[in-house]
């Protein structure tokens, strides 16, 4: 298992309630996406309470947060294990978000104020800042954000919730992948077809260059895959 920092500062331990559990909670969600806690590994209340310098109750707590996020999964009388998912899985969980992202950017023209223009202008901004900052944890956010907010303006709430059901599922395979300049800088000006076709009123549009965008993600998602270790 992967040596946690001492949390003396950066987790707060002084600090009691729900507050110290989401601390820990997100420490242990870039341990994930960093790696340093692989795809399969089981994690230890125990172990982590003591490496925390917590109780296990905030530390069972914040394992909570990452089921609720689809980071970890619990197996029964067996423990709590980083999500790990086959090539496969993934492949299809792609195909299923390209069909819902598609469906919520064409009912999205429908539902697109001002205001939200105005939002997704900055969230564009954001995320092309982030990329010359090559900052992929901040990207990453946004662009969470982006696609959040899609969903919310095609009014259907199942859609919304099978879409983020797929995202929770995918967090793992697709947060490292945004760390490359050249992806993220790929990605958001597809995220500028979308919104540039919402603009436009044009459903349709909207639609193809949603469902092109995640077919795109799909394509840097296994060229990752294809890449040979790094030395």
């Amino acid at each position: 298992m992967a040596t946690l920092p001492s949390t003396s500062t950066s987790t707060g331990t002084n600090a009691r309630g729900p507050g110290l559990s989401h601390t820990i909670a997100a420490e242990l969600k870039k341990l994930v996406y960093s790696g340093e806690f692989m795809p399969g590994e089981r994690l230890n209340e125990a172990a982590l309470a003591l490496r925390m310098g917590t109780s296990r109750g905030p530390i069972r707590e914040a394992i909570k947060v990452l089921a609720g996020l689809g980071i970890v999964t619990a197996v029964p009388n067996k423990g709590v294990f980083v999500r790990q998912l086959s090539l496969r899985e993934m492949l299809e969980i792609y195909e299923l978000r390209a069909l819902v992202f598609g469906y919520a950017a064409e009912r999205a023209c429908e539902h697109l104020a001002e205001g939200h223009r105005k939002r997704f202008e900055q969230l564009l901004g954001a995320m092309d800042q982030a990329c010359d900052a090559g900052d992929g944890t901040l990207y990453y956010e946004l662009n969470l954000q982006f696609h959040e907010l899609i969903l919310l303006l095609s009014g259907n709430q199942r859609a919304r919730q099978a879409y983020d059901d797929y995202v929770k599922e995918l967090h793992l395979v697709r947060r490292r992948y945004f760390d490359a300049p050249g992806n993220m800088r790929r990605s958001n000006v597809e995220h500028r077809a979308i919104f540039d076709a919402m603009v436009a009123a044009n459903p349709g549009k909207a639609r193809v260059a949603a469902e092109r965008h995640v077919q795109a993600g799909r394509v840097r998602l296994l060229s990752g895959f294809e890449a040979p270790p790094a030395p």
